[in-house]
């Protein structure tokens, strides 16, 4: 599995996103609370009750709320 670490401008963690050998993704929080999924196979993007919001990959929407332009 491969992690990927967000990050703010300043250097300050904002999440993570994990990635398995299948391109499934978990997107989870500073404190690694799950905030959704990437399914690779179905190509959805879901939130944490496994919602589906999006067709694609739009994990970074998870962060939105902590990026301010």
């Amino acid at each position: 599995m491969q992690e990927k670490t967000i990050k703010k401008f300043g250097g300050r963690i904002i999440g993570y996103i994990m990635t398995d050998a299948a391109g499934n993704k978990t997107v989870t929080d500073f404190n690694r609370r799950i905030l959704g999924y990437y399914d690779a196979r179905r190509d959805e993007t879901m939130d944490f009750y496994k919602r589906v919001i999006a067709y694609g990959d739009i994990s970074g929407v998870f962060f939105k709320d902590e990026i301010k332009l």
